[in-house]
């Protein structure tokens, strides 16, 4: 069964940077649009960003958008969400999916159960 794995969180300081990556033996995600989700405590998961088989990306929040960038590497079999300006509200669980329904990322991320795949989450925690 294809599970998805996430690695690269941690601890940074305000105004720093992290890039986690998202990956899975065995299986090409080259195929799948593949999408980041982040949860903080007492909040429900949140969409961040998207990458289609193409390589064209999709953002759903605001808030990221000129901090975050998602990126694929197909010949490592990686999808990466590279993070910069952190703040503390960007503190959370970031987990990565794969877009069930097809190879282009949907236009937005509320249908949760249109994901799958999901790995168990790294812990981003922006602090001073």
């Amino acid at each position: 069964q294809l599970q998805l794995a996430e690695s690269g969180g941690g601890l940074v300081q305000p105004g720093g940077s992290l890039r986690l990556s998202c990956g899975a033996s065995r299986y090409p995600l080259a195929n799948y649009a593949i999408a980041w989700f982040r949860q903080a405590p007492g909040k429900e998961r949140e969409g961040v960003l998207c990458i289609s088989q193409s390589g064209g990306s999709t953002t759903y929040q605001d808030s990221v958008e000129g901090r975050f960038t998602i990126s694929r590497d197909n010949a490592r079999n990686t999808v990466s969400l590279q993070m910069n300006a952190l703040k503390p509200e960007d503190t959370a669980v970031y987990s990565c999916a794969i877009f069930l329904l097809g190879n282009m990322c949907p236009e937005d991320s509320h249908q949760l159960t249109d994901f799958g795949a999901w790995g168990q989450g790294t812990q981003v925690t922006v602090s001073s």
